[in-house]
């Protein structure tokens, strides 16, 4: 059954709210497949709404099922409101998380930490995307499920490398494993965040890791 762009699905709520309680999904949410191309024209749509200067807070589901081709009731079934639908816009415009062993320590912290290096760059190269989360930070709600589902889950990751670090010898063992991830990260996101002039070379995450395996103190002054 092909989904129509009319917005008058049955089940679809009329403002671009939460579906009714109660409501009948005019197609199962099991024993479908998902439509790929569907999924790619409703985030195209909201990149398009937001590159044609619609804020956040003033697009409708409706709206967006509509510039999308789609009915109301194809978003509902991806995605259970607006927040989680923008939250999967942010990551789709972001640089895909890279691949980590999940069983080195400093190896898997340096991709971690490469990876926080270019979606610096990735938000300073688009105007929208650094819009974007400029609006979402005004929006608590869209800015917690963000944080849940996407800034948790990496600093999760993250301690599990500082952890595996530890545990291998490559880092001290008498330290609280949230300072080190701290020490870390912090750099990267002065620079990142902070700082959206300061450059962002090639070789910062070494760099940082260098730095901290090596200590600030002047050598003399080691031992």
């Amino acid at each position: 059954m092909r989904d129509q762009g009319d917005g008058q699905d049955r089940g679809a709520p009329r403002d671009g709210g939460e579906p009714p309680a109660g409501a009948a999904d005019p197609e199962p949410r099991r024993g479908r497949p998902r439509s790929a191309a569907a999924e790619r024209a409703i985030l195209d749509a909201v990149i398009a709404l937001l590159e044609a200067g619609e804020p956040l807070a003033g697009l409708s589901i409706e709206r967006i099922a509509r510039t999308a081709g789609v009915g109301k009731a194809t978003i509902y079934r991806r995605w259970s409101g607006k927040e989680e639908l923008f939250v999967d816009v942010v990551r789709d415009m972001e640089p895909d998380d890279p691949p980590v062993s999940g069983t080195a320590g400093l190896a898997d912290l340096r991709v971690m930490l490469e990876s926080v290096r270019t979606r610096g760059l990735a938000q300073r190269s688009s105007v929208l995307l650094h819009n974007m989360f400029a609006q979402m930070k005004s929006h608590p709600k869209l800015w917690d499920e963000y944080f849940g589902t996407v800034i948790a889950p990496r600093r999760v990751a993250m301690l599990a490398a500082v952890r595996r670090a530890v545990a291998a010898g490559e880092l001290r063992d008498d330290l609280d494993v949230e300072l080190i991830d701290d020490l870390f990260v912090g750099p990267m996101l002065v620079r990142t965040v902070h700082r959206p002039d300061a450059p962002l070379p090639d070789d910062l995450a070494d760099r940082i890791i260098s730095a901290l395996l090596q200590g600030l103190a002047p050598a003399g002054a080691r031992g």
